[in-house]
């Protein structure tokens, strides 16, 4: 990883990872809704809504203007997507809202070592009171879809199977 100098690069940084966040729960909301899966849909927007809290504090603890760009620096986070990202190609068409939580969950866990790794290897106070305070907000976040999780039932073995599969013709 590729550690900020500064604390305006660490909430650059940050503002693109929760930028990140919000776009791809709110895609994966806009997938679910387009198969009828409104459930799951709900959780990718409230999921998406809190990403979105998350944006507007750090414009106003900066005094950012809301169309801000945050560049994203190469090394910032050792994946091609920033940590807090699910991937896409993790999403199933008929997965149950248990699914979707499990996403939430490695998503919310991976900002969490994120902060966490960089609050033990940096040098600047300033970075390392900001990325304590990010772990604990995103703890809070990882604490919030557990309590989801204990709500919801795990889907059996057959939770894939369609009764109108596509049928294509070539």
């Amino acid at each position: 990883m590729n550690a900020p100098q500064s604390l305006e690069d660490l909430m650059a940084q940050a503002l693109a990872m929760e930028r990140e966040a919000v776009a791809r729960y709110t895609e994966l909301a806009d997938m679910m809704e387009v198969h009828n899966n409104t459930e799951v849909a709900a959780l990718f927007r409230q999921m998406a809504e809190y990403e979105g809290h998350h944006v507007a504090q750090i414009l106003a603890d900066m005094g950012w203007a809301e169309d801000t760009t945050a560049p994203r620096r190469a090394g910032a986070w050792a994946t091609p997507e920033a940590p807090e990202t699910v991937p896409i190609d993790e999403m199933h068409y008929l997965m149950h809202p248990w699914h979707a939580l499990q996403l939430a969950l490695a998503a919310e866990q991976r900002a969490v070592d994120f902060f966490d790794a960089l609050a033990r290897t940096t040098t600047v106070n300033a970075i390392r009171r900001a990325a304590e305070q990010m772990r604990a907000e995103e703890q809070e976040h990882v604490a919030l879809v557990r309590g989801w999780l204990d709500k919801v039932a795990r889907p059996g073995p057959d939770w894939a199977a369609d009764p109108d599969p596509a049928r294509y013709v070539d």
